[in-house]
C-alpha cells in the first residue's frame, strides 16, 4: 500500500496511476479536525506507519525535497519513492549544486554561494556580481523567497524579506546571489535513473513564461531547442544527476540564451508540476516509473528508446487575481466544468462545492493539450480554456485565455521577462468591462425572492420597466430583469449572490443597498480629496510586519503592512504622503480580504 504524503491535484494524479496498477493507496486528511500537517515530518511518518503503508510518495512541495524526511521514512522500514537522501542534500542545497556543476564543467550564472551569510559579505558579493541580480533561498524552490534586486539601495530590504520568506517556506534562511540573465529562456531536462546506475533523459520542457519566478505555461519540445542542443543539455543533466547517485525522476533546470548557450540553475529532486507534457509526448507514466524504480526494478529502456510524438502545452489554473497583481484568492467553487476532447488532459485538485482557502498553494488544476504539432496543441488548448468554467471564486482563467492568444506566445518567442512586458495590455480596462448582458442576467436571477413574497423585489415601477440596483466590488448599476439575454450565460445564484462568468472571470453580483443621505455624504467627502484613506488587505493572509506606529510620517509608496499568503509576501503601501492615524492589526493576525489594516491621513 502506498501512502501519498500530499494533497490536491498531485495526490489525485498519483492515485490514478496506482489505481491502474492495482496498488492500494491512502491519502491523509489535510483539512478539518483530523488534518495532518504535511510539513511535520514526524507526524507524516507516524501516519504512514499507522496506515500500514509499504511505501511513501511525497509528490511535490511540502516535504518532497526534505532529506531528513526521506531518512525518517526509510528508518521506519517504509520504501521511499524518490531519490536517496544524499542526492536530495547534494542538489537541494543550491550553493553545493553550483559548486558541483562547476567541477563537472557545466556552466553556471555568475553569483555568490559561500557560507558567510552576513549582510556585509552579501553586499560585497552583490557589488562584485553587478546589478540586476537575483536573491535565491539556498534550500528552496518554486520561486518562493526569490527577489530581483536592480540597485544597491534595495539590497538590504530585499535580503531581510528573502530571509524571512525562505525561513517560513523551507525552515532555512541561507541565501545565494546570482546575476540576473534578462531575456533568457528557462529550459529544463527531465531525467530518470534506476538504482542500478542506468539513466536517461526524456527531452526538455520550455518553462519561460513566468510571473514572480513561478511558471505559468510549459511546453515540450521547446521552440528554441534543436537536436544538437537537446543532446548537449541532456548530457549535462545526466552528468549532474549521475554525479550524486541520483535515483528516480528528477529535473535539471537551465537558462538558455539566444546564442544557444546554457547555464545550470538547479535540480529539482522530485516530480515536477509540469511533468504531464513530457508524459504526453513520450508516452511514459512518470509516476509508474518512480514506483517501479522504488521497487528495485531496472529502468527497462535506454536513451535510444526515447521517442517524442507531437507537441504538448500546459497552463496552470490558479485561485488568484491576475488583474490585481496575481494576488491569491479564496472562496467556494459553486460551479465547475472541465474541458474534454481529443488530446485534452486535466489534472485537477478541486471539485464543485470545495472551499478554497489561504492555507495551501493556490493552484487548482493543470489543463494540458497534446497535438500533432505546436500549432495544433495551442489550438486545442485555446478551445479547452474556452470550455472551462469555474464560478464562485476569482481565478486566472480569463488571463490564460488572453495569454494563449497573444502573438508572442503563438510564435514561440517568450522569455522569462515576457509577461512583465506584455501584461496587462493597454486596452485591458475596456476588455474587462462588465457587459450589459451580465448585469441583466444577474437582475433576472435576483428578482425572484427566496423569502416570503416582497412585491418590490422584482424592481417593479409604475408605468416603467422593472429596474434592480446591483453592485459588484466597487461598481454599481441599475439593470432590468426583462433585458436578460436569451443566449445562455454561465451563472448560478447562491443565497443573495449571483456568480456570473465574464470571459472566464467569476464575478459576484448582489443587490445594492438603497441610497441614503449618510452614504452620499461620505462619498462626497472622499471625492473632494484631503480625507483619510483606509488601507485594506488585498487578499486573505497573515500580518507578518507592521512598518510604523500611529503618528509615523509616510511617503507615497512607503510600506505600511506586510502580509503573507501561500508562503509569499505582499506589501501594502501608503497611496500618498501623510501620517499613520491608526494601525488596526497586529503581527500574527489572520485577516480576510478587504479587512481594514491602517488609516493614513494627510
Amino acid at each position: 500500500m502506498l501512502f501519498i504524503a500530499n494533497r490536491g491535484e498531485i495526490a489525485i494524479r498519483i492515485q490514478r496511476t496506482c489505481d491502474r496498477l492495482g496498488i492500494r493507496t491512502v491519502a491523509p486528511a489535510t483539512a478539518g479536525p483530523d488534518a495532518l500537517d504535511l510539513l511535520d515530518a514526524s507526524a507524516v511518518v507516524a501516519a504512514a506507519v499507522a496506515s500500514g503503508a509499504d511505501a511513501v510518495h511525497p509528490g511535490f512541495g511540502f516535504l518532497a525535497e526534505n532529506a531528513a524526511f526521506a531518512e525518517q521514512v526509510i528508518d521506519a522500514g517504509i520504501r521511499w519513492v524518490g531519490p536517496p537522501p544524499s542526492a536530495i542534500r547534494s542538489m537541494g542545497d543550491k550553493a553545493a549544486a553550483r559548486k558541483l556543476a562547476t567541477n563537472l564543467g557545466v556552466p553556471i550564472p555568475a553569483g555568490y554561494d559561500d557560507a558567510d551569510q552576513s549582510d556585509a559579505a552579501l553586499t560585497s558579493a552583490a557589488a562584485r556580481i553587478g546589478y540586476p541580480l537575483l536573491i535565491k533561498p539556498a534550500a528552496g524552490g518554486g520561486g518562493k523567497g526569490m527577489r530581483t534586486v536592480r540597485g544597491a539601495a534595495d539590497l538590504a530590504t530585499d535580503l531581510t524579506a528573502a530571509r524571512r520568506e525562505a525561513r517560513s517556506a523551507f525552515g532555512d534562511d541561507r541565501l545565494i546571489l546570482e546575476r540576473l540573465v534578462e531575456g533568457a529562456r528557462h529550459v529544463e531536462i527531465q531525467v530518470v535513473f534506476d538504482a542500478h546506475g542506468q539513466g536517461v533523459h526524456l527531452g526538455e520542457r520550455d518553462c519561460s513564461l513566468q510571473r514572480r519566478h513561478q511558471k505559468v505555461l510549459e511546453e515540450t519540445p521547446s521552440p528554441a531547442v534543436d537536436a544538437s542542443l537537446r543532446e548537449r543539455m541532456g548530457a549535462a543533466a545526466l552528468a549532474l544527476a549521475g554525479a550524486v547517485g541520483y535515483v528516480s525522476a528528477g529535473t535539471c533546470e537551465f537558462l538558455l540564451d539566444d546564442r544557444g548557450a546554457f547555464t545550470f540553475l538547479e535540480m529539482n529532486t522530485r516530480l515536477q508540476v509540469e511533468h504531464p507534457v513530457t508524459e504526453l509526448v513520450t508516452g511514459r507514466d512518470l509516476v509508474a516509473d518512480q514506483l517501479r524504480i522504488a521497487a528495485g526494478e531496472p529502468l527497462g529502456f535506454v536513451q535510444d528508446d526515447v521517442t517524442v510524438s507531437g507537441h504538448a502545452v500546459e497552463v496552470r489554473l490558479y485561485a488568484e487575481d491576475a488583474e490585481a497583481g496575481f494576488l491569491p484568492a479564496t472562496g467556494r467553487v459553486v460551479r465547475l466544468r472541465w474541458p474534454t476532447g481529443d488530446g485534452i488532459r486535466v489534472d485537477a485538485g478541486v471539485e464543485e462545492g470545495d472551499e478554497v482557502g489561504s492555507q495551501f498553494d493556490p493552484m487548482l488544476a493543470k489543463i494540458i493539450a497534446h497535438g500533432a504539432d505546436r500549432a495544433d496543441a495551442l489550438e486545442r488548448l485555446m478551445r479547452a480554456l474556452d470550455e472551462t468554467v469555474v464560478l464562485g471564486l476569482t481565478t486566472n482563467l480569463r488571463f490564460l485565455r488572453w495569454l494563449i492568444r497573444e502573438p508572442v506566445v503563438r510564435e514561440g518567442q517568450v522569455r522569462t521577462d515576457t509577461l512583465d512586458r506584455i501584461w496587462p495590455p493597454d486596452d485591458w480596462p475596456a476588455r474587462a468591462a462588465i457587459p450589459d448582458a451580465t448585469w441583466s442576467t444577474a437582475a433576472a436571477l435576483l428578482s425572484h425572492p427566496r423569502t416570503p413574497a416582497d412585491p418590490w423585489r422584482g424592481g417593479w415601477r409604475l408605468n416603467a420597466p422593472a429596474v434592480i440596483r446591483l453592485e459588484s466590488d466597487d461598481q454599481r448599476r441599475a439593470a432590468s430583469p426583462i433585458d436578460a439575454p436569451r443566449d445562455h450565460i454561465e451563472s448560478v445564484r447562491v443565497g443573495e449572490t449571483v456568480h456570473v462568468d465574464v470571459g472566464g472571470r467569476s464575478l459576484a453580483i448582489t443587490l445594492a443597498p438603497p441610497p441614503d443621505v449618510d452614504r452620499a455624504a461620505r462619498a462626497a467627502t472622499f471625492t473632494q480629496g484631503g480625507a483619510a484613506v483606509d488601507l485594506v488587505a488585498p487578499m486573505p493572509g497573515r500580518v507578518i510586519a507592521i512598518h510604523g506606529a500611529p503618528g509615523t510620517l509616510v511617503g507615497a509608496g512607503d510600506p505600511v503592512v506586510t502580509m503573507e499568503a501561500m508562503k509569499m509576501e505582499h506589501v501594502v503601501v501608503a497611496p500618498s504622503a501623510g501620517r499613520l492615524a491608526e494601525v488596526l492589526v497586529r503581527v500574527g493576525d489572520q485577516v480576510e480580504r478587504s479587512t481594514r489594516l491602517a488609516v493614513v491621513e494627510p
